[in-house]
């Protein structure tokens, strides 16, 4: 798992800099007239909703793994009746992992909130106030959202690692039970 999601979390970055980077290289289009410029604020738009529930994407992933993981982890050690603290152990990862890929979703709506602020096709007066703030939030908060993914990544491996154990643990009660014993 932790390949798969350094994997999309790499491409959902890289999304958000491209996406900050087309913004840079619009610039200001408040006052702008040129239909082409504009066509291309359009594109950062949906650009950064795209990257933006890309970011939720692989969040909810992290989540989904560890309440995953951890349920099946609960019923093994119960079924074989294994140490509990594979258990904690388990709730502990999941507990470390929850914040990060909170704080990550909410950082990707800030974007958007401060991007939204900002936007001159929305017909709000006073938006040109918010350009500055949506660029220096974006910059900041992509980074963030970075080493977010990169805190998530230790938490999963050692969920991994965790299952492992469980399973060479499972391994061994059935050998000696003398079932099936799946290497």
């Amino acid at each position: 798992m932790e390949r798969v999601f350094s994997r999309v979390a790499t491409f959902a970055v890289a999304l958000l800099v491209a996406t900050a980077g087309l913004g840079l290289w619009i610039g200001d289009l408040h006052g702008q007239t040129d239909p082409h410029l504009l066509r291309w604020g359009t594109v950062h738009r949906l650009s950064g909703v795209l990257a933006a529930l890309l970011v939720v994407l692989v969040n909810s992933m992290a989540v989904t793994y560890f309440i995953g993981t951890g349920r099946w982890c609960r019923e093994v050690v119960e079924t074989y009746g294994l140490d509990g603290g594979y258990i904690e152990r388990s709730r502990t990862l999941k507990r470390r992992a929850f914040p990060f890929a909170m704080l990550g979703m909410l950082a990707v709506v800030a974007i958007v909130a401060l991007g939204g602020a900002a936007d001159p096709a929305s017909g709000r007066p006073g938006t040109q106030e918010w350009v500055t703030p949506h660029l220096v939030g974006a910059l900041t908060l992509v980074a963030l959202i970075a080493w977010l993914f990169q805190a998530q990544r230790p938490t999963m491996r050692r969920q991994h690692e965790l299952i492992e154990e469980v399973l060479a643990d499972v391994r061994a009660i059935r050998a000696a039970r003398g079932l099936d014993v799946e290497t």
